[in-house]
């Protein structure tokens, strides 16, 4: 009985392109993760609590709430970016984990650490 599946995947040169596009979001990513951070830290060191009204302290509570989502949202970029560098390695990278088939380069220059392709991602 043979096995008439075919294993499709990026050429070397296709995966080598995506993995420079993904390391330059990591970077970008991770930069703008240390702004937040440093915000933060500046805003932690700006407001002493005791010396704050009601209106302060509300204002500065929603920025460290806000910057502390924007922290958890570049952690969380930054991971899938990673495990996308993982599957290039793996020579996995822009298969589609629903479907088998390739994902649109369109797709994954916009959206790198995608794994579905439109069709599985809509369904």
């Amino acid at each position: 009985m043979e096995n008439n599946k075919k294993f499709v995947r990026y050429s070397d040169a296709d995966l080598a392109e995506f993995k420079e596009i993904i390391e330059a979001k990591i970077e970008k990513a991770r930069e703008e993760l240390i702004y937040a951070k440093e915000q933060l830290i500046e805003l932690n060191e700006e407001n002493d609590p005791s010396k704050l009204g009601d209106f302060e302290s509300g204002s500065t509570h929603s920025e460290r709430e806000y910057l502390s989502q924007i922290m958890e949202r570049q952690q969380k970029f930054i991971r899938s970016l990673e495990h996308a560098l993982r599957r290039i390695a793996n020579k996995t990278y822009g298969v589609c984990v629903v479907t088998g088939e390739l994902i649109d380069k369109r797709r994954l220059k916009l959206v790198p650490h995608t794994t579905m392709c439109i069709n599985a991602k809509q369904s």
